[in-house]
């Protein structure tokens, strides 16, 4: 099957689910702070699972290749986000700036990025994938805090580094470099849970979306230069340019695909931690989030054509 046509797939079943979680909130099955501790459930066990868990498999140098050449990528995505968010989104007028340039940088690549590479590639799309998420965590919480808070909040910096995120992917690393695999009967039942983290993500992103007046989002119109630079200029730039280097088309699928997602709910945690305008930052979510179901599978089609 076309590489377009399993993501397309993916991204219908992602839709669906979606829209589960949008009719949960909307029939009062879900309300906010159940929301809230999806969440953590999403973030704190299942997705450190799954992260983990596909780091169990035999060692081989291209994988460990490919992990390294991840991790580079990662860091200039990162920074060709940051260079473009800055010259494109300006005002020193304009107090909601810091929202829209921290919405252009930071994707959802954990919960959105991680299902649809597993989607599409299983296990080791996870595996690559998780280079862009260490290098998210790196930059959001000493770049996207700064530019949030203006000031280095160093507690919260050294509290993160020993986030269950971070520490599956060490430990999976050093399992993956040991050769320690889990007992199977262990492997099967952490995967179980590790199996929950698209429906999870997707019912959460619903509930989230609910939340917004979606007709409302649609009349403002500074949020569609942001669904611009964040849904294409920057992974189509990207693209172009690393599709002319040599790698294994599932490293490049993470690379492209961790630019590509929509804007992550961290922009909203800090906006309401640092007393920015958080309903801004959540119609933001909103918007990049369903445009994306269109454009990823855009994007991916032409990385397709491209190698």
């Amino acid at each position: 099957m076309p590489l377009a046509n399993i993501v397309l797939n993916q991204i219908l079943i992602m839709f669906i689910l979606i829209l589960i979680g949008y009719s949960c909130y909307r029939f009062k099955v879900i309300d906010q702070e159940m929301n809230k501790k999806l969440s953590d459930l999403l973030l704190l066990l299942v997705s450190p699972l799954l992260i983990f868990n596909s780091y169990q498999r035999e060692f081989s140098d291209d994988l460990l290749v490919g992990l390294l050449i991840s991790l580079g990528l990662a860091i200039l995505t990162h920074l060709f986000g940051i260079l473009t968010a800055y010259v494109f989104l300006r005002g020193k007028k304009n107090p909601d700036v810091v929202i829209e340039r921290f919405s252009t940088i930071y994707s959802n690549s954990g919960f959105f990025g991680i299902p649809i590479i597993n989607g599409i590639y299983g296990s080791e799309g996870v595996f690559y994938i998780t280079a862009y998420i260490t290098i998210f965590n790196v930059f959001v919480w000493t770049q996207g805090l700064i530019m949030m808070n203006g000031t280095q909040d160093k507690k919260t910096m050294v509290k993160t580094l020993i986030s269950p995120t971070l520490i599956s992917i060490i430990l999976g690393f050093l399992f993956f470099i040991t050769q320690v695999h889990l007992p199977q009967i262990v492997f099967n039942s952490l995967q179980y849970v590790a199996d929950m983290n698209t429906p999870l993500a997707m019912i959460i992103a619903g509930v989230t979306i609910a939340q917004t007046n979606i007709l409302k989002i649609f009349l403002k119109l500074r949020i569609y230069l942001v669904l611009f630079l964040k849904l294409i200029f920057i992974p189509v730039i990207l693209l172009l340019i690393y599709s002319r280097f040599t790698m294994a088309v599932p490293v490049l699928a993470a690379a492209v695909l961790g630019a590509a997602c929509p804007t992550g709910a961290t922009c909203t945690l800090f906006a309401i931690r640092y007393k920015k305008n958080a309903l801004y930052s959540s119609e933001i979510f909103a918007m990049t989030t369903l445009a994306s179901l269109i454009t990823i599978p855009i994007i991916m089609a032409f990385m397709d054509f491209l190698k």
